[in-house]
């Protein structure tokens, strides 16, 4: 019997973030039967398009598509993201309700501020949710593993891993243009950035082909982790040399 809480959770700024970063990941973890979900800090209010609620709606529709079990906001205010203890005590608060025994935070460093801070905060917040006396609601608990994503970097470090998200690639996108907002009819946004007239979707998809590659695949999703990962049999190793 699978121990309660989430599979894996990822922690992001703004919606959007995770289906941007990881929705081919979090699609495959679900279709692998795993529980997933997604913490956005802010609700996008600060955004120059769209709207708070209108922000909502797309994203209750991209949460459908990724198959999430919980989608849940932090509440704290869009573009003002502080690494403060009130913001760490509030997002492992979430943390001990939700248990995910995996999390995905964003890169430590972006163009957009809260993107920075938020992957810091959300690190720090997986440690004091299994501080016993932290000023916390609900039960100790701390994450195993945390994993940093690495989609549209351009000084990061090899990734660690990439997971093929070949089989999830179509419905990652759906997700993503479930926003449509945010992406409907750009070329560029964020730190997708333009190669010339091509369309955002293409501008995706290429990203993630370069990074399925890789591995050998057609699409990719990449990771970077803290800690060294283990290998059992290097005779059965992926990915062939040569």
């Amino acid at each position: 019997m699978r121990e309660p809480g989430l599979d894996l959770l990822a922690i992001v700024a703004h919606p959007d973030d995770a289906e941007l970063l990881c929705g081919g990941t979090l699609i495959r973890a679900a279709d692998q039967r795993h529980a997933t979900g997604v913490l956005d800090l802010t609700g996008g209010e600060a955004g120059t398009a769209g709207s708070a609620s209108l922000r909502a709606e797309e994203s209750a529709r991209a949460t459908g598509i990724l198959g999430l079990a919980e989608r849940r906001t932090a509440g704290l205010p869009d573009s003002e993201i502080e690494n403060t203890p009130a913001a760490r005590a509030r997002v492992a608060g979430v943390l001990r309700e939700l248990r995910p025994r995996t999390v995905i935070v964003m890169w430590a460093e972006g163009r957009h501020p809260d993107h920075r801070v938020a992957s810091q905060l959300a690190y720090d917040a997986c440690f004091v949710a299994g501080l016993s006396r932290a000023p916390v609601d609900g039960a100790p608990f701390r994450p195993a593993k945390v994993l940093y994503a690495l989609s549209y970097r351009e000084h990061g470090p090899k990734p660690t891993f990439v997971v093929d998200i070949t089989a999830q690639m179509d419905r990652k996108i759906e997700a993503i243009f479930a926003y449509a907002s945010q992406f409907e009819g750009k070329t560029a946004m964020g730190e997708v950035y333009a190669g010339g007239e091509r369309g955002l979707e293409d501008q995706i998809r290429v990203h993630a082909a370069y990074y399925g590659g890789l591995i050998r695949r057609e699409y990719g999703e990449p990771f970077w982790t803290r800690e060294t990962m283990a290998v059992d049999d290097v005779v059965t190793l992926d990915v062939a040399t040569f």
